[in-house]
């Protein structure tokens, strides 16, 4: 089953996508963590991407796509995949048409801005294994009791301001794929308004998975 999931910042995709891999046997594929491996690395890809990850701007269609097809050659996609963060335009949307890489279904998260920035501003980050957890209360998941407070940073996009960013350019670049691919009948909506337990119970059953 290969599926895309679709939505603004901070809607939960990323979790429930973790919630989802086991059930369905399938890889979690976010771009973001591509390119974060990429630089990491330094990779020729990684060192281009830098550059415009440096600058706030989005990276090129064709930096993010040799990376994505660099993964899902990978022996661990033959079952298939959920590509979280791709694509964020129509022109990648295109492009990955293009590649033949053949999507089953789209899951659009729907959810409220004020979720949003409130779920995005208590993320947090190990220094020393890069997991990222949430310290708003109930937050999924919450950082270990004994964890020292030093150990956790917020990356600089999770701010407020950089959220309120992110939105926008969310509202204006990837939007507009929910009318594209509804238009192609393989989006499912889901309310990402809840707790991720229930959104992903509900994303299971309207893909038939038990």
């Amino acid at each position: 089953m290969k599926l895309i999931f679709l939505g603004p910042p901070g809607a939960g995709k990323g979790t429930v996508a973790q919630k989802l891999v086991d059930d369905l046997k399938i890889i979690q594929i976010s771009t973001g963590d591509l390119l974060r491996e990429a630089v990491k690395k330094g990779t020729e890809l990684g060192k281009k991407a830098k550059a415009y990850m440096d600058a706030g701007e989005l990276v090129p269609d064709d930096l993010v796509i040799g990376l994505l097809k660099e993964r899902i050659a990978r022996p661990d996609c033959q079952n298939g995949f959920i590509l979280d963060g791709f694509p964020r335009t129509i022109p990648q949307a295109d492009a990955l048409a293009a590649a033949k890489v053949v999507v089953d279904k789209v899951i659009n998260f729907n959810i409220a801005d004020a979720v949003i920035i409130s779920r995005l501003s208590g993320r947090r980050v190990s220094r020393k294994t890069g997991k990222i957890y949430n310290v708003n209360p109930g937050g999924i998941p919450m950082p270990p009791p004994d964890m020292p407070k030093d150990e956790l940073f917020q990356r600089d996009d999770d701010k407020p301001e950089a959220i309120s960013n992110r939105l926008v350019v969310y509202r204006k670049q990837t939007e507009p794929l929910i009318a594209y691919y509804t238009k192609k009948n393989l989006i499912i909506n889901v309310d990402g308004n809840r707790d991720l337990g229930p959104i992903a119970a509900e994303v299971k059953k309207a893909l038939g998975v038990k």
